[in-house]
């Protein structure tokens, strides 16, 4: 009896705290799903994950197994952390907020984890942001002078390892933190506080294995990489054994860098010179009699270029090795390596201005002379090219490099929108977006481009100002590209993109990615990311001749040349005849055997494998980010302790109350 009057009490207590935490609200709880949602909000955001070469790792993860909860409070740069705590920055503190950690431990031992706010049209507001350093992959350098500061902007801060999670937040989530961590403030004494709870929990932290060699050997890691796409104009003929013509090879880069990794768009640097050299392939493809030009025309985009210029690196390899995947190409035949670098910002007081950095040669010089033709060609419109500075040590960071390091007498030029240092103040940054990049600039860009390779090609037999004035880019082409490759909206999800492909995400991230499966001249595509397939599909339509001349797919597409586009969006496709080729993408140190990385031995006659950092990344099972609001213990135990004596008196009144009755009862 006694029992059952204390179930009653406490049930009844419970239902009034029920109603109370209802707060008049009739919405009920009918599932596990919705009382989670209502305890915890789920935060929007881009995480700093772990990444780990062949001595160490950098970048950020949970200190441990386990997830890591902190109370969400605002950094001030005079204040002093009490506790673990889960830091709200501002952009504007991030550069101070990690020198900080550097130099001071005991205010590192209470960083929990790091949320970075994020702002509309913050870039105009900052001086600039670039975690990259001053000399980005300053040892693969053709030259000595490597305290040059290309980027003296640069703060290294992403080539550091952190052993707690950082995340950038979207901008909606910006402001529910920024509540959240002045509600915090406001009840810096109350027995309720709100928390964070990070779960960037990295396989290479669970497991211990802290460099690439141990976790590709215990698998808790994936080499950096992915495929470059090379394509040639006009087609090559690979059953003729005449391959005769110079090479003149145009590359450009397709992947970016960021301390978040899937916020890595490079809109400036480098995505920039990859509509440029987009456009220009598409306006040379409406020129008529390319299959009778002198030169060879090849157009190469690269992928991971930003680690250990892994694309060029490995397309060399593969040149050497006369793989499938540069069928057709000779290294002996290419003449000259003409690169479109950064060209986003090259407009200046109505003026398009370009700089190009040379290696000194008789070829380069040639190109110099076209750039030249090219420049007058375009004198209305106000663009011009000059030299770069002689006070430059050499060619800025580049995939150049990985062809003057491989042979030192290679012809080369690179154009870029900055002289001696770069324009792009947000190199390397999450805030290189469409906003830091002007599209006329790209066009201009593109303009010079095709008309000088068309003087290269033509061996300046039509170079003539009408003839280079017929060569013209389609700026809403380029339009077109930088909303698809940089915007959300409409994102890979665009006409243009979804014309090629079916993409995988709508919102383009240049990051490189892993290597999935075993690397190929073939792959498949959910082998390869949404970027390098559009590029494959659009250099493979563009540069196809004859023009009209197409069938639905079928198994002799390959057959004379063929290749087939289009193939993802109808699952038909159409065959044209284009030389267009993947080329895998990953560190020349490793090599798949059965099934599992295998780092290779250093080779004394590869110098910049012999530099090769052998970057990896770790994996993980998932990555969140949610905040709660928690109780103190103090106030759990209180709750606790009334709970007890409550139950306590009751019990004692309900015995000493039936020892009355009892007792009443027998007088009467």
């Amino acid at each position: 009896m006694a029992l059952k009057i204390v179930f009653l009490i406490l049930l009844f207590s419970f239902r009034f705290r029920l109603s109370l935490s209802g707060n008049g609200q009739t919405n009920s709880m009918e599932s596990v799903p919705d009382l989670q949602k209502s305890m915890y909000m789920v935060v929007d955001g881009y995480p700093c994950v772990r990444l780990v070469n062949l001595s160490g790792e950098i970048g950020c993860s949970n200190p441990g197994r386990d997830k890591v909860v902190a109370p969400i409070i605002k950094y001030k740069n005079n204040k002093e952390l009490g506790l673990p705590s889960a830091i709200l920055l501002s952009m504007d503190d991030v550069h101070g907020f990690f020198s900080r950690i550097s130099n001071d431990s005991s205010f590192a031992s209470n960083v929990a984890g790091v949320l970075v706010e994020s702002r509309v049209e913050i870039q105009h507001k900052l001086k600039g942001f670039s975690p990259a350093r001053k000399f980005p992959q300053a040892e693969f350098a053709p030259y000595h002078n490597t305290t040059y500061e290309w980027n003296p902007i640069g703060s290294g801060i992403m080539w550091k390892s952190y052993n707690f999670p950082v995340f950038l937040l979207s901008e909606s989530s910006t402001s529910t933190l920024q509540e959240i961590a002045m509600k915090n403030e406001k009840t810096e004494k109350a027995y309720t506080t709100n928390v964070a709870e990070f779960d960037v929990v990295m396989q290479t932290t669970k497991v211990g294995t802290h460099d690439s060699e141990s976790c590709l050997k215990e698998e808790t890691c994936l080499p950096l990489g992915g495929y470059s796409v090379w394509s040639a104009v006009p087609p090559i003929n690979n059953s003729s054994s005449n391959q005769s013509k110079p090479i003149i090879l145009t590359v450009a880069s397709m992947d970016a860098a960021s301390f978040f990794r899937d916020k890595s768009l490079g809109a400036d640097s480098p995505i920039s010179g990859l509509i440029s050299l987009l456009a220009a392939v598409d306006a040379l493809s409406h020129v008529d009699g390319l299959d009778n030009l002198n030169k060879q025309l090849v157009f190469l985009v690269f992928t991971g270029e930003a680690w250990g210029y892994l694309g060029s690196r490995r397309f060399l390899l593969e040149l050497d090795q006369q793989s499938d995947a540069v069928r057709g190409l000779n290294s002996s035949l290419i003449q000259l390596v003409m690169e479109i670098g950064s060209t986003g910002k090259g407009f200046s007081q109505g003026n398009k201005t370009f700089f190009a950095h040379t290696q000194v040669s008789s070829d380069t010089n040639e190109a110099l002379d076209a750039l030249k033709l090219a420049q007058e060609s375009l004198k209305s419109e106000g663009v011009t090219v000059s030299n770069a500075s002689s006070s430059n040590p050499g060619i800025p960071p580049s995939s150049l490099m990985a062809f003057l390091r491989k042979n030192s007498s290679t012809s080369g030029i690179v154009l870029e929108d900055f002289d001696t240092v770069f324009a792009n103040k947000f190199y390397h940054s999450h805030l290189d977006d469409s906003a830091n990049i002007n599209s006329s600039a790209i066009v201009a860009a593109a303009s010079l481009v095709a008309r000088t390779l068309y003087v290269l090609a033509s061996d300046k037999k039509d170079s003539t100002s009408s003839a280079l004035s017929s060569i013209n880019v389609n700026a809403s082409l380029v339009e077109e590209l930088i909303s698809c490759l940089l915007d959300c909206d409409p994102g890979l999800s665009c006409e243009l993109v979804s014309s090629y492909i079916t993409s995988v995400d709508t919102c383009p991230s240049h990051y490189v990615g892993v290597v999935l499966g075993e690397p190929s001249s073939t792959p498949s595509p959910n082998q390869v990311d949404d970027i390098s397939r559009f590029v494959w599909n659009f250099l493979a339509d563009r540069t196809s001749t004859p023009k009209g001349n197409t069938t639905v797919c079928s198994k002799d597409c390959s057959n004379n040349g063929g290749v087939c586009i289009r193939a993802e969006t109808d699952g038909k496709g159409i065959c044209v005849n284009s030389t267009t080729r993947y080329v895998p993408a990953y560190s020349t140190r490793l090599k798949l055997d059965s099934g599992t990385w295998k780092v290779l031995p250093p080779n004394s006659s590869d110098p910049m494998g012999m530099l090769d950092p052998v970057w990896t990344e770790s994996n993980w099972n998932t990555i969140g980010l949610r905040v709660y609001t928690v109780q103190e213990a103090a106030y759990d135990r209180l709750v606790l302790l009334g709970g007890i004596s409550v139950t306590v008196l009751a019990y004692l009144a309900i015995v000493l109350t039936r020892a009355y009755i009892t007792k009443a009862l027998k007088q009467d």
